[in-house]
């Protein structure tokens, strides 16, 4: 009886998909997604059961900037509608440039699915009192007020470019629909779930499901998205080669491998920032200590040499 294929979680940026320097066109998406999707397509082949996930922060910006546009002839959606959007149309392109690179290497058959993914939040988290999360178009100062009375949003100041609205960034609790993820990904399905972090929703009184104004971190989503299938691997695809301690100052010391005890000290001394590195090493450490046995961190250049070891940053169990 030949051993259970290996279970890989694997999370794109979503800014490896839109880079903040690229034209923006869906044709520039469809090319960066393509060139990820072949290691990723590579790897199916070679037995890995993956599992996928994806940010969507420049596309769901995206979406609100086409909000504030069209305000005055389509009602505007609210965001978690517009995550919604964004996972159809990024999970649409990812599935469909996977498929035919499966086809291409011999798997036609393969079945890729997107699930569009509510995850549990709770309206009671901490994060509702202090939103920090800065989302959509840029706003005059007068705009931003007239809005901020309207809808009742936290509008602030950004660097001097202008206000934008920031939106609170709750823990995930709970995948909705990881009963269906599962039974898919067991039956062979190569699944795309949990785009974005997922659409936040909390729980009523009655148990009624509602969809709520916020941002779920992607990485700590995927990572929660992991631990309930079992995953032992968890790659997160982001816009460095390797993590590193002193990023950014002369004495930079890029890691190869680390343990997760020594992330979590790293963290604790300030090098891994709430607003960059941060959640994506918290993610890697809940993940490992969930029972998780690797996490990878990389470029997606380097996905293949990373996965083989010879690039990108390796966090293992203590």
């Amino acid at each position: 009886m030949s051993a259970p294929a290996r279970r890989v979680f694997i999370t794109l940026g979503g800014n490896a998909i839109l880079p903040a320097r690229g034209t923006g066109t869906f044709e520039e998406q469809c090319a960066i997604t393509r060139a990820t999707m072949q290691p990723i397509a590579a790897l199916i082949r070679d037995g890995a059961r993956v599992v996928l996930s994806h940010g969507n922060g420049p596309i769901v910006g995206n979406i609100l900037i086409r909000n504030e546009a069209s305000r005055d002839q389509i009602p505007p959606m609210p965001l978690d509608v517009c995550g919604a959007d964004s996972q159809g149309g990024i999970g649409y392109m990812m599935q469909q440039l996977l498929q035919n690179e499966l086809k291409r290497l011999g798997l036609g058959d393969r079945t890729v699915v997107t699930a569009v993914t509510q995850v549990l939040v709770d309206e009671r988290d901490p994060a509702f009192r202090r939103p920090t999360k800065p989302i959509g178009p840029f706003y005059t100062q007068e705009r931003a007020r007239l809005l901020a009375r309207e809808k009742g949003w936290t509008v602030v100041e950004d660097s001097g470019r202008g206000y934008r609205r920031v939106v609170a960034s709750p823990r995930p609790l709970e995948v909705i629909e990881i009963g269906a993820i599962r039974e898919l990904v067991d039956s062979g399905a190569v699944v795309i779930a949990a785009g974005g972090g997922g659409i936040p929703v909390t729980r009523q009184w009655d148990g009624a499901l509602h969809g709520i104004e916020a941002v779920i971190d992607k990485d700590l989503a995927g990572s929660l998205l992991a631990r309930l299938l079992g995953c032992e691997q968890l790659v997160i695809i982001t816009g460095i080669d390797r993590v590193a301690l002193h990023y950014g100052r002369p004495e930079q010391r890029d890691l190869a491998e680390a343990t997760a005890d020594e992330m979590a000290r790293w963290m604790d001394e300030g090098h891994f920032p709430p607003g960059s590195m941060g959640p994506k090493i918290q993610s890697a450490i809940e993940f490992l200590r969930g029972g998780g046995r690797e996490v990878v961190i990389t470029s997606p250049g380097n996905l293949i040499e990373a996965l083989a070891g010879r690039q990108g940053t390796r966090i293992r169990r203590d």
